[in-house]
């Protein structure tokens, strides 16, 4: 697989650094894990932006629209689930997964080298050990990683995550997908590619984050039934 080079940030360029946690986050979060979550967003302010990981304008708002966020997903999962994150490129939700809730086994499904490599970097500097491992590759390429959950997180379009996502599902798991202020509209539109695995009839918008969040987050939740 080739990728197209990085261009190095200029030295002269300071990088901004993580803002600190928001109310919400202290008043929800143990001190140990919000202290995780920190440190967490600290690499993705840093190494992340010089990797070309996350663009360097993410930073002042990687709490608020990506670290709670991706938060606010482990709502939706039940204990000791394992759970496939697909492209999830600099760990987005699925390092958070790891990191607020270290009862699930976690499974980053990743191409491209240089995220492989952040990615492998963050689950030595956590001791996530066997609960948290890494595939490269595509998901629609890879063997199927029969999960409890398979999430996404700016990905593709939902028709285009039922290809994806539902193979690497047990029968009775389900899809989570993180989308936006147009997911029953999205919704809509994916149910015809929902029925290959008869995902359609059960297939929900659901809310997470609303009892501590400013801005609840917005699930498109599907079982796979065969």
């Amino acid at each position: 697989m080739t990728e197209q080079p990085h261009p190095p940030l200029s030295p002269a360029a300071p990088l901004e650094p993580l803002p600190p946690p928001p109310p919400e986050a202290v008043a929800h979060f143990t001190p140990d894990v919000l202290k995780r979550l920190s440190d967490y967003g600290e690499q993705l302010a840093a190494g992340g932006v010089v990797r070309g990981l996350i663009g360097p304008r993410e930073v002042p708002r990687l709490w608020d629209r990506h670290l709670l966020n991706c938060a606010a997903l482990a709502e939706a999962i039940g204990e000791k689930e394992t759970v496939a994150d697909i492209g999830t490129g600099a760990g987005l939700p699925g390092i958070v997964l790891a990191l607020v809730r270290p009862d699930l086994k976690i499974i980053l499904v990743e191409p491209l080298q240089r995220r492989c490599d952040f990615l492998q970097e963050m689950i030595l500097r956590y001791r996530f050990g066997p609960r948290v491992t890494l595939r490269r590759g595509k998901a629609h390429m890879i063997k199927p990683c029969e999960a409890d959950v398979v999430t996404s997180r700016a990905v593709a379009a939902l028709e285009t995550l039922a290809g994806w996502s539902f193979p690497h599902l047990k029968i009775g798991g389900r899809l989570l997908a993180l989308k936006g202020d147009r997911a029953d509209e999205e919704l809509a539109a994916a149910l015809p590619h929902f029925a290959k695995w008869a995902a359609d009839t059960e297939a929900k918008v659901i809310p997470a984050g609303e009892a501590w969040l400013s801005s609840p987050i917005k699930i498109v939740s599907a079982p796979r039934r065969k």
